[in-house]
């Protein structure tokens, strides 16, 4: 039997749409053209084809008004208009669809629905075919028959129901969706239904009377009060009946052959993919040998350098005597242990491609001349690690790049061909020479032609790059903060950190000792043993045999993740532990059993800073992720126990005491708050007292915490609903609260609304630094993508300066340490923390040089206090 899939184009374009908008992903390509509807739905229709590997698809499009317009003009009157963003999208949609080899279909005075349903009632009549219908739009679930199932799409996951699971769940058959419809309405499409009935009490009544007649010929056995809703609106439900129910007679003028999945037409689909700037798509579709035919294909664009530039492979030591490029090629990802292959240096006239070999016999090849290349820290450290200096580098692409808001990468293809120039990226090349490594030894002209390529863009796009900088007033930026903390960075992670192997197997036996207990105690509350970590015996065990409220469904049963935990705590005693027992399997898998996996020949841990990746400017770490170790949960913290400094040292931190809330009460000049601030008052017990006009010694505990909830929240536009939820108060006494705040200090209202009409005006904010942040979300026709973007202007000049602050103290201190030829270590930071590994016989001038470098970073009106402390390891220090 052959499978037909049936989609509904309108349903996944507009999911796309505000899923990705939602999640503060609203996409553009370099060219301003929108793109997110695109990349999820892109996303969504690959999934489909692997998951479902149809024999035929087909996706059906609305195309303006239908039949039922005619016979009801308000149907879908109530949507609002789709927006421009989003319109722009569905064309180029279409193409993708063609170009993957998939048939699309829409028609006059027909809605989507109606297309899948007449391609659903042809599955019905014929033997040789089943159909899967794959939305989110309740309405096709009446299509549902013996050969027609339906994957309803929900917000992470979906349900996939047959005839037998939709009986199950509803209690009468899928074509009654039309009756129930016609009782619940729907506002979505504007469908009336019967004004007081909603979606339960219809369910009820279709599951007792099995039909919309059947209600009506039962109104006696009903309520006088439900009797009469339904009476007063008999016209309205019938004439809902007509408006959901699925036509499945259009007159569609293609067969079931012209919906055959088809082999992708690669060449459309690479070009639709590079104009889309869809790299990680592009990417996956030239790896598909099967739908790529190599004869067709030109040679790698590496091949065309062959012609237009001259290189030499290096065998002896050589003088560099222009200002040249430099490009690094790893075997890995990892620079701390992978192999260094060689390097390409280019200058105006020529590439030496050197092999690291050579390099190592003549390492003083790597003269004042190489100014320029891709990532400076990764450059940097590879060699440090093989005891090869470079401290020549005036301009890293990479670092121009990323403050340019292109989208980076490891390989620097992305960047490359988002300047319109032509560069393989490392999985096509893979593909092309039908290898799983470019490095194999048949591989090595392959290597070093890109190479050559890569220093040679750097070269000729450096220029270009310094000059967007410059224009967009981001040079000074990106020359006295971006530039210099990569090496500085670079030597955090060489320098590394200490972890104790023995201290984390003794936590890991703590850890699972209690997980024991705990399991033992779950099991009784549960009166059965079951895996705790299946979600779905865990659901069945909460909602079906304990009997508690019901969340949200997905596929497999009821969720069971922490939101759905949280929610329940107090409605019984088994719902602590398992967040207890789920938190501490986290801990010992994360990092008692991984960070042990990472501890290297030294027995340190060397982390990678990623200093490209976020749009407020602040650090991430990987490899492993040293800044999210969890603090709030004991054995959480007691994990840094285990993360120890030299011999005769000690580990030192140096905290930012509220730098967030400092710069805020500065930047929006609210003279109360600087004066506390001054003064070295309490800021939450301050603003406690200002907003409830109290006096300091009269706040209590509660009202400070509330307080403080209001304070960091007011920085992330925290609504009263998000400030009731965190503090557990009404959402009218939130609201009290934070009214009266913007009493308190009406200064800070004043800067919000400035920042937010500054954002609107120039499409940016930025922080004090300059670092600058694009918001298209701003201007999206959606009310919640717009609140999302207005939340992001608040947040960026605040949490952006604070990272720009901390950044530029690093620098500073790294400075004085190599001025004052300290022994002691910057080698961690943690956002608004820096740890040290500190010699105990430094650790007075440490302290000094610390505190003023960070606490003088930058002048405001506020100080800028640090807290200190020390210890034989990272807990103690903390």
């Amino acid at each position: 039997m052959e499978k037909i899939i049936l989609v509904d184009g309108n349903n996944l374009l507009f999911r796309s749409y505000y899923a990705t908008a939602y999640n503060g992903n609203f996409m553009n390509n370099s060219k301003g053209f929108p793109t997110n509807a695109l990349f999820g739905f892109t996303n969504m229709m690959n999934k489909i084809i692997l998951e479902e590997k149809p024999n035929h698809i087909l996706v059906a499009f609305d195309k303006g008004k239908t039949f039922r317009h005619d016979a009801y003009p308000d149907y879908k009157g109530g949507r609002g208009e789709t927006p421009d963003e989003l319109k722009k999208q569905f064309p180029v949609a279409k193409d993708l669809l063609s170009a993957m080899g998939i048939k699309w279909y829409d028609i006059d005075n027909y809605e989507a629905d109606d297309i899948i349903g007449t391609f659903a009632s042809f599955c019905d009549k014929n033997e040789s075919y089943e159909a899967v219908i794959i939305s989110s739009d309740k309405d096709l679930l009446q299509l549902i028959s013996s050969k027609v199932e339906m994957k309803q799409l929900k917000m992470k996951d979906y349900i996939r129901y047959n005839e037998e699971t939709f009986n199950t769940e509803y209690g009468f058959e899928p074509i009654k969706i039309i009756d129930l419809k016609s009782l619940m309405g729907d506002p979505s499409d504007n469908i009336p239904g019967v004004k007081g009935i909603g979606e339960k009490t219809a369910l009820k009544l279709i599951q007792d009377y099995r039909s919309l007649d059947g209600v009506y010929e039962n109104l006696d056995n009903l309520t006088p009060k439900l009797k009469e809703k339904l009476l007063i609106d008999k016209d309205a439900a019938y004439e809902s009946y007509f408006l959901a129910t699925i036509n499945k007679n259009v007159p569609i003028d293609i067969t079931i052959d012209d919906i055959k999945y088809n082999k992708k037409d690669n060449k459309k689909l690479t070009e639709l993919y590079e104009n889309l700037e869809f790299y990680s798509f592009l990417k996956k579709v030239k790896q598909e040998d099967e739908f790529y035919n190599l004869e067709e294909e030109n040679d790698l664009f590496v091949d065309d350098i062959v012609t237009e530039l001259k290189y030499e492979i290096v065998d002896s030591y050589i003088n560099i005597e222009e200002d040249s490029s430099i490009y690094l090629e790893i075997l890995g990802t990892n620079y701390h242990n992978s192999k260094i292959l060689g390097l390409s240096i280019y200058n105006k006239n020529k590439c030496y491609y050197i092999p690291f070999e050579i390099l190592k016999m003549y390492p003083n090849i790597l003269n004042e001349n190489i100014k320029y290349t891709y990532d400076y820290k990764k450059l940097k450290i590879a060699l440090k690690w093989n005891n090869i200096n470079i401290d020549s580098i005036e301009f890293d692409s990479m670092t121009a790049g990323y403050l340019l808001d292109y989208n980076i990468k490891e390989d620097i293809a992305y960047l490359a061909n988002q300047l319109d120039y032509k560069m393989d990226f490392y999985d096509d090349i893979y593909r092309k020479l039908k290898t799983k490594n470019i490095y194999d030894e048949c591989d090595v002209e392959t290597t070093i032609k890109l190479a050559c390529l890569k220093a040679k863009f750097i070269y000729e796009t450096k220029d270009l790059l310094i000059k967007k900088l410059e224009d967009q007033n981001l040079f000074d930026l990106y020359k006295e903060i971006e530039l210099p903390l990569a090496p500085v960075l670079g030597d955090m992670e060489y320098n590394g950190i200490n972890v104790e192997t023995d201290t984390l197997n003794q936590m890991g036996i703590k850890i699972n000792d209690r997980m024991f207990t705990l399991e033992e105690e779950i099991y009784e509350l549960a009166d059965q043993k079951f895996n705790i970590s299946s979600p779905k015996q865990l659901g069945e065990i909460i909602f079906d045999k304990l009997n508690l409220s019901h969340g949200k469904k997905i596929k497999t049963g009821f969720s069971t993740n922490i939101d759905t935990l949280e929610k329940l705590k107090n409605d019984h005693p088994i719902i602590d532990k398992i967040i207890t027992y789920r938190t501490l399997s986290k801990l010992y898998s994360t990092y008692v059993e991984g960070l042990k996996n990472v501890i290297m020949f030294d027995n340190k841990i060397h982390t990678i800073y990623n200093q490209t990746l976020t749009r407020t400017g602040r650090l991430s770490s990987i490899e492993p992720n040293l800044q999210n170790i969890p603090i709030r949960f004991e054995e959480g913290r007691l994990i840094r126990k285990a993360f120890v400094p030299s011999r005769n040292s000690v580990i030192l931190s140096a905290d930012y005491s509220q730098i967030e809330l400092r710069i805020l009460a500065a930047i929006a000049n609210i003279p109360s708050l600087i004066e506390a601030f001054k003064q070295g008052i309490d800021i939450h017990t301050k603003t406690a007292s200002d907003i409830l006009k109290i006096d300091l010694k009269d706040v209590t505990k509660e009202q400070r915490r509330i307080a403080k909830a209001v304070n960091f929240g007011i920085i992330y536009g925290i609504s009263k609903y998000g400030l009731s939820e965190n503090v557990g108060i009404s959402n009218y006494e939130a609201g009290q609260f934070i009214d009266n705040y913007f009493i308190a200090y009406p200064g800070i209202k004043e800067y919000m609304e400035q920042v937010i009409k500054d954002a609107y005006k120039n499409g940016y904010v930025t922080t004090l630094m300059n670092r600058k942040r694009i918001i298209p979300e701003l201007f999206n026709k959606n009310k919640m993508i717009k609140s999302s973007g207005e939340r992001m202007a608040l947040n960026t000049p605040i949490q952006g300066t604070s990272a720009d602050i901390i950044k530029k103290a690093m620098i500073d201190i790294d400075q004085e340490f190599k001025k004052l030829n300290l022994k002691s270590k910057m080698i961690l930071q943690v956002h608004d923390e820096l740890i040290f590994d500190c010699l105990k016989e430094e650790l007075e001038i440490v302290t000094k040089v610390v505190t003023d470098k960070m606490e003088n970073v930058i002048k405001l009106s506020v100080p800028l206090n640090i807290e200190i402390s020390f210890g034989n390891d990272w807990y103690e220090a903390k």
